[in-house]
């Protein structure tokens, strides 16, 4: 270090003993000397350590989570927001897990075996008994013994199949009922009306879409009473009257007749009445196309 050690002797000469307060000074310095000796050697003792850490060898580097996470790149955050999901998902009410397992099944519309479900959407179909239940005994699902599938109201796969089964129900058919059927469903029923060969029409009383066959030669059945109130319904004999109700049934009419006649009353306009046809008698060269009445043309045969 550079620093020289001499005596005590050496370095605090004697004072004289001529009074006590001389004798006092030269003991605290006689004890300071003692003291700077004793750092002189741990300063020393300090410089001999750390020569020798230099030529110690290399330590093993303690494994910390910085070096963890470099080896491994999946994050210990994506990890835990895995584990909280599936620990959500098994502690939520049945209801919630047999929808999870539903949807599964409608989207993949594939084949799942229980551990196949508990692997795709953390669902435990097997041990949990409330939900292995509601699953075997819900319409939507179908259960082997084995494996779990998508069960539709309408088993169809193809546009050829949707449009056989609408054609069968020329009353008919709700969209809802179809949605379920195959993944392009709604996408090959557009195509079919846009084709002309299916009408796509809303029903006013259960707001619902409903799908009707378009085929001239399916017979559709009228009910008698359908038909009587057909024939029973008068409409109002003047124009104006019809667009009011039209109106009233929250309907836009075509025409405007009160103010077409408002118009025509300004410019001293009055509508023409037609003139009336005069009737065509008939004669024995008409062509008759009324051949199967033939009491309609007693006169003209006599």
């Amino acid at each position: 270090m550079g620093i020289e050690k001499r005596p005590i002797s050496e370095q605090a000469p004697p004072f004289p003993s001529c009074s006590s307060e001389m004798m006092a000074l030269q003991k605290n310095l006689i004890k300071f000397n003692q003291q700077q000796e004793k750092c002189l050697s741990a300063l020393s003792s300090i410089n001999v350590r750390a020569g020798s850490s230099r030529a110690a060898p290399p330590t093993v580097p303690i494994a910390t989570s910085s070096s963890i996470a470099t080896k491994f790149p999946t994050k210990f955050s994506e990890n835990t927001q895995r584990y909280q999901l599936i620990h959500c998902i098994k502690n939520s009410e049945p209801g919630a897990q047999v929808k999870r397992v539903i949807d599964l099944l409608r989207e993949t519309r594939g084949d799942f075996t229980a551990e196949q479900i508990e692997e795709a959407c953390y669902v435990d179909a097997i041990k949990n008994k409330v939900v292995f239940n509601s699953l075997t005994h819900n319409v939507k699902v179908k259960y082997d013994g084995k494996r779990f599938s998508y069960k539709p109201t309408h088993d169809i796969k193809n546009k050829t199949e949707l449009l056989q089964l609408i054609r069968k129900n020329p009353e008919g058919i709700a969209i809802s009922e179809l949605k379920d059927s195959y993944r392009l469903v709604m996408e090959d029923l557009q195509a079919l009306k846009a084709s002309g060969v299916v009408w796509w029409l809303s029903n006013s009383d259960c707001r619902e879409d409903v799908a009707y066959p378009n085929d001239p030669r399916i017979t559709i059945k009228v009910d008698d009473e359908i038909k009587q109130l057909f024939r029973a319904e008068e409409l109002p004999r003047d124009m104006i009257d019809i667009e009011r109700y039209l109106r009233g049934n929250g309907m836009k009419p075509k025409t405007d007749t009160a103010r077409r006649r408002a118009m025509a009353q300004v410019h001293g306009l009055n509508p023409k009445p037609k003139a009336k046809k005069k009737p065509r008698n008939i004669s024995k060269r008409t062509k008759l196309t009324n051949a199967h009445l033939p009491e309609l043309f007693q006169d003209i045969c006599s």
